[in-house]
C-alpha cells in the first residue's frame, strides 16, 4: 500500500502512516455507512464479496443492496435496489460505481448531488474537464470521490518502486497487450488503459506529451496506441497499447538507468485481495484518516493521468 506516496518521495514515512491508520480500524466502529454497488461485473462481484466478509473495513460498512440493469433479483441474499431507491435512501450512504466507464460520470453526479460518498472504479470520467468538475462537486457536497487504482496495490508496482527509486531514467518503455475492449462503453484506449499511465506517472513523476499515434484495423478488431512521453527531465519513455483478438493479456517493460537497466517483470508474487486494500484506503477517507496534503497530492496525480489521456485522444483523432 505504499505506492500511493506520490511522486517517490517519503514512502517509508507514508507507509508508517498508513499502518497507524490501519491500526485505527481495527478498533469497534462506532456506526456503519450503508452501501450500494452499482454493476455486478468483475470487480462489482468482488466488491460485493469483501463487503460481505469479515474484514476491518468492512466492519464500518453495511451492504444494503445492488443496482444492475438486468433483472436479477438478489445475488446471495443480498437485494436489488433500483437506481432511484438508492439515491433516495436514508440508509444509502456510499456508492461503489463498478459499471462500464461510459456511465461512470452520470452515476457519480447522480449520487453525490443525492448526499452520498463514492467510490469508482477508474478511470473516473473519460474527460478531463468533467472529473474535475466532479471533484468540485464532491468537495462542494463535503462527500468523499475516492477512484479506484488497485495496478498501483500490485506486487510489480511495489516492486518497480522500490527499483527506480534514487534512479536517473535515461529512456524506458511500457507495453501492454490484450483482448479488444468496445471503445463505446470503455472509452478511448488512452482512457481504457489509464492504469499503465498512472504506473507512469507514479514512477516518472509528471509527464509531458511529445505525441500519439493510432493505428487501427477495423475489420480484425486490431488497435495499437503508441505514445511517446517525456519526464519533466526530458528523459523519453514510450507507452504502447495493442489488443487484437487472442492476443494474452501481458506487460512488457524496459526502463533503462544511468545505473543499470531492468528488463522486463520478475515472478515478484500474487496479488492478494487488492480490491479489499483499495476498499480500506476508502474507509480511511470516510474515517478522516487522510491529511489534506495526501488528498491534494492523489487528486493532481488523477487528474495530470485524466488531462494526459485526453491530449493523447486529441493528437490521434487529428491524424485520423
Amino acid at each position: 500500500m505504499c505506492c500511493l506516496a506520490y511522486f517517490r518521495p517519503e514512502a517509508t514515512l507514508f507507509c508508517k502512516e498508513l499502518l497507524q491508520k490501519e491500526t485505527k480500524m481495527n478498533t469497534e466502529p462506532e456506526r456503519k455507512f450503508g452501501v450500494v454497488v452499482v454493476g455486478v461485473g468483475r470487480a462489482g462481484s468482488v466488491r460485493m464479496r469483501d463487503l460481505r466478509n469479515p474484514h476491518a473495513s468492512s466492519a464500518f460498512l453495511n451492504l444494503i443492496g445492488f443496482v444492475s440493469r438486468r433483472e436479477l433479483g438478489s445475488i446471495d441474499e443480498v437485494p436489488q435496489i433500483s437506481l432511484e431507491d438508492a439515491l433516495s435512501s436514508q440508509e444509502v450512504e456510499v456508492a461503489f460505481i463498478c459499471s462500464e466507464s461510459s456511465s461512470h460520470e452520470d452515476y457519480i453526479r447522480q449520487f453525490l448531488n443525492a448526499g452520498k460518498h463514492v467510490l469508482v472504479e477508474y478511470p473516473m470520467t473519460l474527460s478531463w474537464v468533467a472529473a474535475k468538475d466532479l471533484w468540485e462537486l464532491a468537495e462542494q457536497k463535503g462527500k468523499v470521490l475516492h477512484e479506484e487504482h488497485v495496478e498501483l496495490l500490485m506486487e510489480e508496482f511495489a516492486f518497480l518502486k522500490k527499483e527506480v527509486v534514487g534512479k536517473d531514467l535515461l529512456k524506458g518503455s511500457l507495453l501492454f497487450t490484450a483482448a479488444p475492449l468496445e471503445e463505446e462503453r470503455f472509452g478511448f484506449p488512452a482512457f481504457s488503459g489509464i492504469s499503465r499511465l498512472t504506473w507512469l506517472v507514479s514512477l516518472f513523476g509528471e509527464l509531458s506529451l511529445v505525441s500519439a499515434t493510432l493505428e487501427e484495423r477495423k475489420e480484425d478488431q486490431y488497435m495499437k496506441m503508441t505514445v511517446c512521453l517525456e519526464t519533466e527531465n526530458k528523459s523519453p519513455l514510450t507507452w504502447i497499447e495493442e489488443k487484437a483478438p487472442g492476443l494474452k493479456r501481458n506487460r512488457r517493460l524496459s526502463f533503462h538507468f544511468r545505473s543499470g537497466s531492468l528488463e522486463n517483470m520478475p515472478n515478484v508474487g500474487i496479488n492478494k485481495n487488492i480490491f479489499l486494500k483499495d476498499q480500506n484506503i476508502f474507509v480511511q477517507k470516510l474515517l478522516g484518516q487522510f491529511s489534506e496534503e495526501e488528498l491534494a497530492a492523489e487528486k493532481k496525480r488523477i487528474l495530470h493521468c485524466l488531462w494526459l489521456a485526453g491530449e493523447i485522444q486529441k493528437h490521434c483523432c487529428s491524424k485520423q
